[in-house]
């Protein structure tokens, strides 16, 4: 494979960066995406842990959840089971999509999350735009301000489990879980409380959402298989969670748009990435 094409898919989910995600692109591995699905295709088939949702202003915010489902349905594609670990914001995101969930309960201890482990037995796990916990073992949002009364403990599982289960973190701003993979560059840089908890390999997008897609286009490239999500069937499913009460986390609005960027920029970004999985470059 050419190094062009991993530098075109990083190239297209860190377009309209505008939280520093490119100045921390230094910091980790080159290719992430590629390295994500290359990870993942290493998994045996068995149950694969991918957790989302971000507590905003009363509401789970509409980056994140797409973006799982999206994966959840392009391994499942591939023979692996999907369940999301998500909270009660997220209720009913994930089950119109026929995606195994369980729910964790905002005041779960150790061993309700460990209990997931041991019934499930995940062979990977994924986080995407899934608020971890800080230096203070606080979850804080982008403004400083905690959400840790309104978000289960899920970032425990990458905690516990590192070296024991590959995980993979995709994130937007540096309070995501897999952000401890860089914490000293996101507090040294970027004006946030970085948090803590790392994961085994980090993807930065822009926009968690393109984050998913990025990995999502290197699977298909890498089996061969057009797996990144039409814009028509993105846009329906946002539109379903708003309609549920998922909120645009930056205007924090009941709208069909994710971190303030319209279904444009979202439809900008597939189409791009659509481009490249089809051409099938370097291969």
């Amino acid at each position: 494979m050419g190094v062009m094409k991993v530098e075109t898919i990083e190239s297209i989910v860190l377009r309209h960066s505008g939280r520093g995600m490119t100045t921390l692109q230094e910091y980790v591995e080159k290719e992430y995406c590629i390295r994500a699905a290359k990870e993942i295709l290493s998994w045996e088939k068995g149950n694969v842990f991918l957790t989302t949702g971000f507590y905003v202003a009363g509401y789970a915010e509409t980056d994140g959840p797409v973006g799982t489902v999206a994966l959840a349905k392009a391994i499942k594609g591939l023979g692996y089971n999907p369940v999301i670990i998500t909270d009660e914001f997220c209720k009913g995101f994930f089950e119109p999509e026929n995606i195994d969930v369980e729910y964790v309960s905002i005041s779960a201890k150790s061993d309700e999350m460990d209990s997931l482990v041991e019934k499930l037995t995940p062979t990977g796990m994924i986080s995407i735009e899934r608020c971890g916990k800080n230096q203070y073992s606080e979850y804080a949002n982008m403004r400083g301000i905690s959400i840790t009364e309104h978000t289960a403990p899920i970032d425990y599982l990458f905690e516990k489990y590192a070296g024991k289960i590959p995980s993979i973190g995709v994130g937007d701003g540096g309070n995501e879980i897999g952000m401890g993979k860089v914490k000293a560059a996101i507090s040294e840089k970027l004006a946030l409380e970085p948090c803590v908890v790392a994961t085994d390999i980090l993807v930065l997008a822009s926009v968690s959402n393109w984050g998913a897609y990025g990995i999502i286009c290197a699977l298909g490239i890498l089996t061969k298989n057009k797996l990144v999500p039409s814009f028509d069937w993105v846009r329906s499913y946002i539109q379903m969670t708003v309609d549920m009460g998922s909120v645009d986390g930056v205007t924090h609005e009941h709208i069909v748009s994710v971190d303030g960027k319209s279904m444009d920029i979202e439809k900008e970004i597939l189409e791009a990435l659509i481009k490249i999985e089809s051409e099938d470059v370097g291969l």
